[in-house]
């Protein structure tokens, strides 16, 4: 059975994640307004991805004995200045999400909740990955600077992300192609 205090905190987390997703989707919007689709095509990837996120969270209360609680969103921007902008902050939310995992493996070990651990590893890990990625991806777009050659060169190279099996947001699984 999961205690109630990591219960709560996930739940939260549940909450981030789905707060996440519609960030994301928000920079799509953006990226498209922009005729960036390669790159609104990556943030929707991503969005897809938070969305797993939050249901590993919801299932894993679930399968211990706790109780799902949703908790209302907040929409957190949808509006950038720029590409580098929606970058930069994609980047620092990924540093909030990153600092959210470690507070919940914090609580898992303060109450001893072994069972949960390696739920909270693979997320530590997933958040290198997220972090790595998106800094990489915004310090290129510094280096591009105001070259939209360039820009259309990282635009092209990011619409190759493949969705996640499935994905709704995938233009193929609604008949459109992007």
């Amino acid at each position: 059975m999961i205690g109630e205090r990591l219960t709560e905190a996930m739940n939260e987390q549940i909450k981030h994640e789905l707060e996440s997703y519609y960030l994301y989707l928000s920079v799509a919007a953006y990226f498209h307004s922009k005729s960036l689709d390669g790159m609104a095509h990556w943030m929707k990837a991503q969005a897809h991805e938070e969305m797993i996120h939050a249901m590993k969270f919801f299932d894993h209360i679930i399968d211990r004995g706790g109780e799902v609680r949703l908790q209302d969103l907040k929409q957190h921007k949808t509006q950038w200045s720029s590409t580098l902008e929606a970058w930069k902050d994609a980047y620092q939310h990924e540093q909030f999400i990153s600092d959210k995992i470690n507070g919940l493996i914090s609580i898992a070990r303060e109450d001893r909740d072994y069972a949960s651990e390696p739920l909270l590893a693979w997320f530590a890990d997933e958040q290198i990955e997220e972090e790595a990625t998106a800094s990489k991806i915004t310090d290129e777009i510094e280096m591009v600077g105001e070259d939209k050659s360039g820009l259309l060169f990282l635009d092209r190279e990011l619409a190759q992300r493949p969705f996640p099996a499935g994905s709704p947001l995938d233009p193929a699984a609604y008949g459109q192609a992007e």
